[in-house]
């Protein structure tokens, strides 16, 4: 496969083929995201993809997912979606679903017909990097929405036809906001009620435009602790709806995943024996250099 850059894509497409679309993220600014800062956005020929395609057929894949890469494969434009959907049929019969990475204004740059054409063609999961339920953190982390344009456009997908997991942070919205944070989300989720909520709590890259707002002030991170206790009041909040939960905390090697509402007892219990075993080790706060 012809790859640029750094695969990026949910846990849960860990088992689809990734076909890759574009190479870099079309928006490219959010402050903590480093994945792509470093391509040119730009979108791939379609004889690639096709050349691609031929590689996985001959060599006799025919997968039931694809997802399509890469920062957000949505904002490609409606007839190449579709033209590249086709070409996918035509040497998958097997392919059930195509998903993709999408941003709010990818989707409200799409008609309502739009939708429901990529829809019928296979479109079936997007996946939106929410990050908080509150909008001046929204603001902060230079993200292309507000949270009353992500409840419209969440709509106008799910009206269409398609659902979408939602992609959060805990510690975004910095030192003593992650029980606010919580709140904010639960409210959030309650009403925009996604497939699959996915928490890849935050660590602050030194070389991100975030650690510049760290170094002037305008930003201080949260610890580890005040990332689980948060993790914990999103999931005591959370209605009695179904939704998946993964929540990652990778720099303390600590996740907890289930479905809720019946495993919501369960996560909780595993949140507060982690809980209780930091609240007497010295504050961590991730870093990556």
């Amino acid at each position: 496969m012809e790859y640029e850059g750094q695969i990026c894509r949910s846990p849960m497409e860990r088992g689809s083929y990734m076909l890759p679309v574009a190479a870099g993220c079309s928006y490219n600014r959010c402050k903590f995201c480093m994945l792509f800062k470093h391509l040119q956005y730009r979108e791939l020929p379609l004889e690639q993809i096709e050349r691609e395609l031929q590689r996985v057929k001959q060599a006799g894949g025919d997968p039931e997912r694809v997802f399509l890469g890469d920062g957000n494969a949505f904002t490609l434009g409606t007839d190449r979606l579709l033209a590249i959907l086709k070409l996918i049929r035509s040497y998958f019969p097997s392919c059930r679903s195509v998903n993709m990475d999408a941003t709010v204004t990818n989707i409200s740059q799409k008609s309502g017909e739009d939708l429901a054409l990529l829809a019928q063609a296979g479109v079936s999961h997007l996946y939106l990097g929410i990050e908080s339920g509150l909008d001046d953190v929204l603001t902060l982390m230079d993200k292309d929405h507000n949270l009353e344009q992500a409840y419209r456009q969440i709509e106008r997908l799910q009206k269409a036809g398609m659902v979408y997991d939602a992609h959060i942070m805990t510690g975004v919205a910095g030192k003593g906001r992650g029980l606010e944070n919580a709140r904010a989300l639960a409210a959030f989720f309650n009403r925009a009620r996604p497939c699959r909520i996915v928490n890849f709590s935050m660590f602050v890259h030194r070389s991100a435009p975030l650690y510049r707002e760290i170094e002037a002030g305008r930003f201080q991170p949260a610890t580890e602790l005040e990332n689980l206790e948060e993790a914990r009041l999103l999931l005591q909040l959370l209605g009695d709806w179904p939704v998946e939960y993964d929540g990652f905390h990778d720099h303390i090697l600590f996740r907890v995943r289930g479905t809720l509402p019946q495993d919501r007892q369960k996560m909780l219990d595993k949140l507060n024996r982690e809980i209780e075993k930091r609240r007497d080790l010295p504050p961590e706060i991730c870093w990556a250099r």
